[in-house]
């Protein structure tokens, strides 16, 4: 094999590759990416089984075909170090040479023909659903979606595929968000993607996607790039159970004023007191017996008794950052039941913290 390009053309394309490679052990085969250069195209994947990138350019020149394995973290190290000038790779016995003018690197190489195989497209159902809508939807639930946690199904999301509609779920037990999407399904089905995948998807797709699946994988692909993931086999905790069927309280809160107001109190704590009466809406540091922050809003709210919450403002903070419109609704209960954060196809039902 022997293929030139671009530094920047190479050094975009390992970057991506690398969330998908083993890290743990460079001596595997899946620490490596895989390059195939053919006369008009290479290919380069990047897959430490569970997940996988498979990236097409027709931005190289290939004086050589041939295919070929090499440490992408090791790779991409080297192309760091180099002018932003033509890179030249070829093989040559059981090693990968990168050169760029008088520099010189020699790599080893694998057996190409052990590398992991790609699922692919072929016998799978493919999901109808609009590309935007599902990276926006993604996007919004992502914070809510646990990491390591010992019941699996968590650290991932869920996509609920009913006949009228799709949701789109992610709980790390503490609150629960949810998007709501009003796109009929011709099949019922429930998946669950790992978050890594999620995190993976949203970098890379921006437009067009056309998505499949089966039992075991979930595939994304556009004209550049392919995307695999293992989904996750479990099975997801019973969301609706969780949202409270009544409320007690519905208010409209301003969401400029609600986040500079926590801004403030988030100075000297996360964890917060937020005291709602007649037309006013004050917020309080919480846990510091030698701090103290205290603000208010005077905004046109109903309140017939002051009703007093405790709240990690983190929690609220990463809801008001994915909407768009210039309120919200709080629907609240009781001080120590869980309380629900809207705004149009959006929800967050929060656990309060117990004052």
């Amino acid at each position: 094999m022997k293929i030139s390009t671009r530094k920047d053309v190479l050094e975009s394309i390992l970057i991506n590759a690398q969330a998908f490679l083993e890290r743990k052990d460079p001596t595997n085969i899946t620490s490596h990416i895989y390059l195939n250069a053919e006369i008009d195209i290479v290919t380069i994947k990047a897959t430490d089984s569970e997940i996988g990138l498979e990236v097409k350019s027709n931005q190289f020149n290939v004086d050589e075909i041939g295919i070929v394995t090499v440490n992408g973290k090791k790779l991409l190290d080297i192309i760091r170090t180099l002018k932003d000038d033509i890179i030249e790779l070829h093989t040559e016995d059981n090693n990968i040479i990168i050169k760029q003018k008088s520099t010189k690197f020699k790599l080893p190489t694998f057996n190409h023909e052990e590398y992991p195989t790609f699922p692919n497209i072929e016998n799978k159902a493919q999901i109808s659903l609009d590309s935007m809508q599902l990276i926006k939807s993604l996007k919004k639930i992502i914070p809510a979606i646990d990491i390591n946690n010992p019941k699996y199904e968590l650290n991932g999301a869920l996509i609920d595929f009913k006949k009228n509609e799709t949701k789109f779920v992610g709980t790390d037990t503490r609150r629960l968000a949810i998007v709501e999407l009003e796109n009929p399904s011709e099949n019922e089905l429930s998946l669950i993607i790992p978050k890594k995948a999620i995190i993976e998807i949203q970098k890379l797709f921006l437009d067009k996607i056309d998505i499949y699946y089966d039992e075991n994988h979930i595939i994304i692909k556009n004209d550049q790039f392919f995307l695999f993931s293992r989904l996750i086999n479990g099975k997801f905790p019973d969301y609706q159970r969780i949202i409270p069927s009544t409320t007690k309280h519905s208010l409209v809160i301003p969401k400029k004023e609600i986040i500079e107001a926590m801004k403030v109190i988030s100075i000297i704590s996360q964890e917060i007191k937020i005291t709602f009466e007649n037309n006013l809406i004050t917020l309080e540091s919480l846990n510091s017996d030698t701090q103290e922050a205290k603000t208010t809003i005077d905004t046109p709210i109903s309140m017939e008794n002051s009703f007093t919450l405790g709240v990690n403002s983190k929690y609220l903070f990463d809801f008001l950052s994915q909407i768009d419109t210039s309120d919200f609704t709080m629907e609240l209960n009781e001080p120590s039941l869980p309380f629900v954060v809207k705004s149009e196809n959006f929800l967050t039902v929060i656990m309060p913290i117990l004052l």
